[in-house]
């Protein structure tokens, strides 16, 4: 009964163990991300699209490109709210936190979302907004900002905006390139083509799933001796 009991033990384990690993690959590979906001925010969307104070959920609709599709939608994601075409941007330092940055506003005006960076990772995600509201901003903020030739992104499917062009516009209406605005990694970061991650956080976006299984099955050879040991010495 024992060695029954042992065996049981050891097979939840391995069962547990496979069950777990999918959902972690599951939540970093879309960087789903619950945010609360205390104040108004803007997002591309339509013209100047303004979000109330509330809960949201941050998600990557396609991260195997090199530009990725952010959407947002409620707590409960039964409502998607926009779907935001965006650029990878690198930074030198990831923190074990999410991180949001802001173009600076006027004040008691909402601040928009400039780029989105999950804990971990040395790769956020620049935002890019409809081309007349680009224009504005850039004005309002007296910088550069993203663009695309399309007036909303609410309406567009996730692979029309991939394949969307996007370049820069400067604060006096003229377009630049993307390069200007977004930060690349240096050469020996770009060559490694990897998220940094932070391992107390989570596993890294490209982890494999091999060490899990490997250790795995040590543990049930560890077990299977343990048992024919007992096994013997009860014999």
């Amino acid at each position: 009964m024992k060695r029954f009991n042992f065996v049981a033990i050891i097979c939840c384990f391995v069962f547990v163990a496979l069950a777990i690993t999918p959902r972690v690959k599951a939540q970093t590979y879309n960087q789903k991300t619950i945010l609360t906001f205390s104040e108004p925010f803007e997002v591309p969307g339509v013209d100047a699209q303004i979000l109330p104070a509330g809960t949201y959920v941050f998600t990557l609709v396609d991260s195997l490109s090199d530009r990725n599709i952010v959407r947002i939608s409620n707590e409960d994601e039964t409502h998607v709210y926009t779907t935001i075409l965006a650029i990878n941007n690198y930074r030198l330092k990831p923190t074990d936190k999410t991180v949001l940055t802001f173009k600076e506003r006027g004040e008691g005006q909402p601040e928009a979302i400039k780029a989105w960076f999950y804990p971990g990772y040395g790769y956020g995600q620049e935002f890019v907004y409809p081309k007349k509201r680009a224009i504005e901003l850039a004005k309002v903020v007296n910088e550069p900002v993203l663009e695309m030739p399309l007036e909303t992104t609410d309406v567009v499917p996730a692979e029309t905006l991939k394949s969307v062009p996007v370049t820069a516009v400067k604060p006096t209406g003229e377009e630049i390139a993307v390069a200007e605005v977004v930060e690349t990694p240096p050469a020996a970061v770009a060559a490694q083509a990897a998220p940094v991650a932070v391992v107390a956080q989570t596993l890294p976006q490209t982890a494999s799933s091999l060490p899990l299984f490997a250790l795995i099955g040590l543990l049930s050879l560890c077990a299977g001796f343990t048992l024919l040991i007992i096994t013997k010495r009860t014999a």
